[in-house]
Order: C-alpha cells, then structure tokens, then sequence
C-alpha cells in the first residue's frame, strides 16, 4: 500500500472522510500544475483540506511553506477552522486574502523606503491593517482640503463624492457612486492603462477624468501616498515585477501556492499567483468556470480556459460528482448550464436520491409574490433550511415586509442599505407632511421641482422670504409674480393636499404619484440625469405595499423607522433559526433545503443589456446571467421553486427565458404540449439569444450531450399553432381542479387516455400505460384545456 493510500485509509479510519476516484486523484496529484473544476457541491473544501494535510503530514512538508489564497476573509478563516479539526496536531498552514498577501508585501516596501502611507477605503482587510489602524501608523483618520479648500476627510468614498461634484457640477447620487467605485475597481483589476480607461463602459458621466483626479490626489493630495483596497493588488504587482530581489524573497518562502475560487479571480491577483509560482510550479488552482459571476468587478474566468497555454504540462481534473442536491435538481442544473459555450465540458451528476420535481409558480401579478414564499416558507420544520434568492436588493424590502407581518424571522445575507435613506422616500413623506400642514415653505422647497405647478427657484425664493405664518400656496398668489397657467396648477394642488389629509397612505401615495404628478417628475429626471426609471419606480410601489393596511400617514412614517431598526436586525441573525434572504451573486457557497428563486421575469433575469452579442458574435454578458442562474439553482439540496409573475406595476411582464428553459429540461410533457405557442416570449427568445437550440439526444445522469435542431424548432412552432386552435375549440376540456379526482378516466391532448393515481398539491400523476406514470402541473393541465374526462 502507497503513502497515498495509506493516509487516505487512516484518515478514513480517523474522521470518516472518504474520498471518490477523482478526490483521491486531486489530493495525491502534488507536484506541478493542477487545475481541478470542482462542480457545485463536490466536496471541494474536503478536498483541498485533504490535500493540503497529505502534504505535510505524510509528505513532511513545512506548514508555513503551503501558501492557500482564498476570495474572502471568511473563506480563510473557514478552510483555516476546517484544517485544524482535520490536522488538530499539525501547525497551521498560511491561509489568507490575496488582499492580505498583497498588503504584506505593499507594506514591507512602503516602510522600507520612508514613504508614509494611509489606508483610505472602509473596514480594514487583514489583522495587520487593524493593527495599524489602532497605532496611528497605517490607516488613520486624516483630513486634507479639496481643489476649493473644503475640509476632505480621507475615505476612499468621501474623496470620490468631492472630486465628482467638482468635475460634474452636482451631488452624485448613491447609484452613481456604487457604479464609479464599480468602474475603477474593474479598471484597476483588469490592468488597464490611462488611454483604455474612457473605451470601458459606464453610466458615470466623465468617469475617467473622475478616476483621473482620484489617482492624482492619491499620490499628491497629502502628504502621505493613500492607498485604496485595489491600490494593494496594483501596486504589488508592479512591486513584484520591478524588484526583483522582493520577488525571489516570495517565491523562496513557500513551495506550494494553492488558491480557492479561481473563477472569481481577477487579472492582476492571477499575476501575482504566476508571479509567486513561477519558480517552482507547484500551483493548484481550484475552480469552477460555470461559477464564474464577477466579470464586472474584474474577475477573469477566461484565464481558467487558457490554463494549459501557461501551463502546458498541467494536469486537469473534473470533479463532477454532486453531494448536495436531489437527482432532478441535479439533472436539470447540468442540462441549463451545458447552454453556454465558453466553458468545459463537465457532466455534473448525482448519486442522491430523488426528492420531487421542480416547482414551477406563475402568478397573476407581484404582490402575490411575497405572500406566496411567505406562507410556504412558514410550513418548513426549519426555518434555517429556507432561502429566498433574488438578482436585485430591491427585491428584499417587500419580502422583508411581508415577513415581518407574517412573523416568520428572516437573516438578511444582503440589505439594500440604501432603501430607507434614499430620497424617493424622503419626497413621499414631504409630500405627505404637506397634508398637515401647508405653512411651511422648507416643505415645499424640498419637492416643488417634482410636482405639478412648475415653481420657478426664483419664485421659491420669494415665497420663502415671506414670514406671515399662512399657507404657501396662498402666499405664492397673493404675493409671487406667477404666469398664468401656474395659478390653476397650484389651486388644484393645494386642493389635493387639503382632500389627502387624513387619507389612508396607500391611497395617498396614489394621488402623490398621479394627481400631484410626482411620477412624470421622476420620468423627467430619468431622462435628464440617467436615473434607473424601474429602479425609482420599484421604491414606489414598494412603498405602496408597506403602506398596505395602515390607516394614518403617521402610522405609515413610523412604519418604515421600524422597518428600517428590523433590516439592521436582520443582519444579525447568521445562525439563528431564520429564513435567509440573499441576492444570486451572495449565495455562491451556501446550500439550503428548501430554495425560491422570485422575480424570475425577463429584464431582470436575463436583463435587457445582456441581450447583446460581441463583435465576433459572442454573448459574454448572457453566458455570466446563464452561470448566475444555476448559482441559484444549485443552492437547493430538495426543493427547488422559480416564481414568475404576468403583471408588475400596471405592466405586464414576460416569463425569463431562463425559467422556460429549466421547465423544458424538466418537464418534457410541458414542452410537448405547448409547443412553441406558449413558450414564444420565453423558449423561443432564450434558444435565439444562444444562436441556436440544442435538444438532449443521450441518456444517463450527467451524461446529455446536445445537437443543433433548428428545423425541429420551426416543426414545434407550426404544430403548436394548430394545437393551440384545437385547445380553444374543445368545449370538453376540464377547466375546475374540482372536476378531478383520484381513480377518474382522463384523456390527455398529448399522452391519450390515462387513470387519475395521485392529486397531491399542484401536481397531478396520470398513468397511461403499465410504464408510463407522469407527474403533471394541475395548473398547466387546466389551463390549456389538456385534459377531458372519459
């Protein structure tokens, strides 16, 4: 017996961890480069734990010579807790950020010339950064003057804030900030010089003059160089490359370099890892192409699929097995994904047993939606085995709400911080604090721009010299020169205030939105400032649903404070025996029960920007939102529910794509019976944006292999046109759930004649033949007509 199997034994024999064919493989493979795509729920972090304990344990090599770069701080601390009840007798081994890697180094070189330094961005990175921030000697809380001499205190976000006012000529809002911190973080992780900065895409305007003077004031600002959280990726990179006695001090402190989620890496962190490797090329990247989510904040999965031109003679593992989730949730996470192209080809698969099919939710219209996943949520024995995943944090205020109302409690992995501060919501309650009281001219100042009326800044200014304790808009007739249409405009407004007080606040917010014409304000400013039109509109009508059931605007205001104090809370919940409620993105390496995917409608999942194909005919942006949606999907061990709705805010909405792809994959009976009429806005759209549809032509789990089938595709859209014609024209059809029943004789338009074995929910199980059971959509059998008794 090898050393190998002799670890492997004693380990099995020690913890209970045994290992399949390919794991053995990727632990004993130590020498030279590996790339091990590690599918979801694999057993990757065992994996890599086992690895790195055969190294040191049965292969003597020194703990603090193992260098293992994580993603996150929390990923470290993890694999470092995981380790150590693994090796409890073994040293540590370095597990770190590549942040903190970086720092280190940054750090070293920074003291060792005399330059003062000081860390400008947010919380601090690693447990030397605290160190420092503690001492004074790193990152402090300094104050510099802007170009006008305004006191500027040194935070990354403070600066930026400054610096865009001073070249735009405005406040920047909170979306225009998240993007152009989204913007310079891309720009610096993805090595881009100054003349490519203005060719990256963005809604700042001027951004790269922005990001211009950012970098300037950073280095001549102050007297100290400050130093942003991508400044430390940047400038050891450049350190490493120009110093080359800094860089054999790295490459000869360790032996190995492994590093964890590789497909989240970005340019210049993959240049560091070559860098430290270089010598000796024992470099195991784990990864997994198919997660690959982060490309707009710099992550470079393409790098994972030019492995072998940096390394040719690096062994490549797959490792496809699934320990997670349910067979058909398996199954049809492998087939969705296989729709991308830039990828290899893996064939996830399962051993796990089956745990009920997918579920399939369309609801009338959006509202429902929160108070449908509250009420399944609240029948799960464990609430900690519950998850609401979402693309947008937008979503989580109206679910947080219908939660808190159900009293079912929920831990918010992500909260739109922003909600309750954002001014959308401070106009709403100004406009509000008008129907109590019309003598306060500050009131009015704050939303005469965004309602009906058209007050000049100079008649505002008029207005708000005028001391005499009457109501405003009485004062602006009787005092302020107005133009002749302006008079009718502010009687009626002054009306609709007087007729809203003591209005209930759903209503309220109605006449705000209609009569006082606070919407088409907010259409205005869309199209003059860039605003996100469905973003601002979305904060309405979720302030529509919060105000449902509240009686006084007061209540309606204090609601929302104690809404704000519950989404703090919310936040600290980790642990705790709650619902978690997380974007797609934040969901990577966690697992539930029981998952619903919700808002799952077309523009948001796929967005509308995502429709675009690349010159050369590629569509990166789709691929990311393909890889984003099986992230979702294979969250689930169980149960898996996709939510869509027809109607949002008076419009109506298209399924995603994505949804009526995953219900083609698991639910063939569904495809055959609607063909291509129902599936026009979804199907349809999904198989054009990937240039063509591929059909599953193999069997076995894991194993489908596609074939183009475009003629196929245009002989579905014609027989389903008929199809459609003689569903309509069958005055047979069942239309009541209550007309069925176990032990009843059905036909079905598709499958023939069949008997009624099980009516459980919203499913259906029909036998036509002593091996031909389906499990059927009750929903989808009434509505289209598909089933008639016989």
């Amino acid at each position: 017996m090898g050393k190998l199997e002799q670890f492997l034994e004693r380990k099995r024999a020690e913890l209970g961890v045994r290992l399949n064919d390919v794991q053995k493989q990727a632990v004993g493979q130590t020498e030279g480069p590996l790339l091990l795509l590690a599918s979801p729920g694999s057993g990757k972090t065992t994996t890599i734990i086992m690895r790195i304990g055969y190294l040191v344990e049965e292969l003597g090599a020194d703990p603090a010579r193992i260098k293992a770069v994580t993603f996150s701080r929390a990923s470290a601390r993890d694999m470092k807790e995981r380790f150590a009840k693994f090796f409890p007798r073994l040293a540590p081994v370095d597990f770190s950020t590549i942040h903190s890697l970086a720092f280190e180094a940054v750090r070293g070189q920074l003291w060792k010339s005399g330059q003062p330094y000081e860390i400008i961005e947010g919380a601090v990175e690693t447990e030397e950064q605290e160190d420092e921030a503690a001492s004074g000697s790193g990152a402090g809380a300094g104050v510099s003057y802007g170009a006008k001499g305004r006191p500027l205190p040194l935070h990354k976000k403070i600066i930026l804030r400054e610096l865009y006012k001073e070249i735009i000529g405005e406040n920047a809002t909170d979306d225009a900030m998240e993007e152009l911190t989204t913007y310079i973080s891309y720009v610096k992780n993805k090595l881009l010089q100054p003349y490519e900065w203005e060719g990256v895409k963005t809604d700042v305007p001027q951004a790269a003059k922005i990001m211009e003077a950012y970098e300037r004031f950073k280095r001549t600002g102050t007297d100290k160089l400050l130093l942003d959280f991508d400044d430390m990726l940047t400038l050891a990179n450049e350190l490493l490359e120009k110093d080359a006695a800094l860089l054999r001090k790295y490459q000869r402190r360790y032996d190995y370099v492994l590093t964890d989620e590789s497909q989240d890496t970005s340019l210049v962190q993959h240049a560091i890892i070559e860098k430290l490797a270089k010598g000796h090329r024992n470099l195991c990247v784990v990864a997994d192409d198919d997660q690959s989510i982060y490309s707009w904040r710099g992550a470079e999965p393409s790098y994972l699929l030019r492995f072998k031109d940096v390394y040719p003679e690096a062994v490549t593992l797959f490792m496809e097995q699934n320990y997670r989730s349910s067979r058909e949730i398996v199954s049809t996470s492998n087939k969705f994904i296989k729709r991308n192209k830039e990828r290899y080809e893996k064939n996830m698969f399962t051993e796990n047993a089956s745990a009920g099919p997918i579920v399939f939710k369309r609801l009338n219209d959006y509202r429902e939606q929160a108070k449908l996943v509250a009420r399944e949520a609240a029948k799960a024995d464990k609430l900690s085995e519950v998850a609401v995943l979402y693309r947008n944090n937008s979503s989580s205020i109206t679910l947080m709400n219908e939660f808190d109302r159900a009293g079912i409690p929920f831990y918010m992995k992500d909260a739109d911080n922003r909600f309750f501060s954002h001014w959308v919501i401070e106009d709403v309650l100004n406009f509000m604090r008008m129907t109590y009281t019309d003598k306060r001219a500050d009131i009015l100042e704050s939303i005469h721009l965004k309602m009906a009326g058209y007050i000049s800044k100079h008649q505002m200014a008029v207005l708000k010299s005028i001391d005499n304790g009457e109501s405003v808009f009485d004062n602006l007739q009787r005092f302020v020169q107005l133009q002749d249409y302006q008079v009718k405009l502010l009687r009626e407004a002054q009306e609709t205030f007087r007729e809203m007080g003591g209005m209930p606040p759903r209503q309220a917010i109605r006449v705000i939105r209609t009569r006082l014409g606070y919407e088409k304000a907010l259409e205005k400013m869309c199209e003059r400032l860039g605003f996100r039109k469905d973003y601002l509109i979305g904060i309405l009508n979720t302030l529509e649903d919060i105000a449902e059931g509240l009686e006084t605007m007061a209540d309606f205001a204090a609601r929302l404070k104690y809404l704000e104090t519950v989404l703090k809370g919310a936040k600290s919940r980790k642990g705790q025996n709650a619902v978690t409620f997380s974007t797609f993105h934040s969901s990577k390496g966690l697992e539930f029960d029981d998952v619903f995917m919700v808002d799952l409608i077309e523009g948001v999942i796929p967005a509308k920007e995502e429709d675009k194909r690349g010159a050369d005919g590629s569509m990166p942006l789709m691929e990311e939102a393909v890889r984003l949606f099986y992230v979702g999907m294979t969250r689930a061990r169980k149960k898996l529910t996709l939510i869509t709705y027809g109607q949002r805010d008076g419009e109506e909405t298209a399924e995603s794509s994505f949804m009526t792809a995953v219900r083609d994959i698991a639910e063939p009976e569904w495809r055959e019976a609607q063909g291509a009429a129902a599936s026009g806005t979804g199907r349809q759209r999904f198989e054009m944006q990937f240039g063509e549809e591929r059909r599953p032509t193999g069997g076995g789990t894991g194993g489908t292999r596609f074939k183009s089938s475009r003629a196929s595709s245009a002989a579905a859209a014609a027989a389903s046109s008929a199809s459609s014609v003689k569903r309509e024209a069958n005055p047979n059809a069942v239309r009541k759930r209550e007309e069925l029943e176990e032990g009843l004789s059905v036909r079905h338009r598709v499958f023939g004649p069949g008997l009624i074995e099980a009516l459980d929910g919203e499913r259906i199980t029909i036998r036509f033949g002593p091996e031909n059971a389906k499990s059927l959509s009750v929903a989808m059998c009434l509505e289209m007509g598909l089933l008639e008794l016989v």
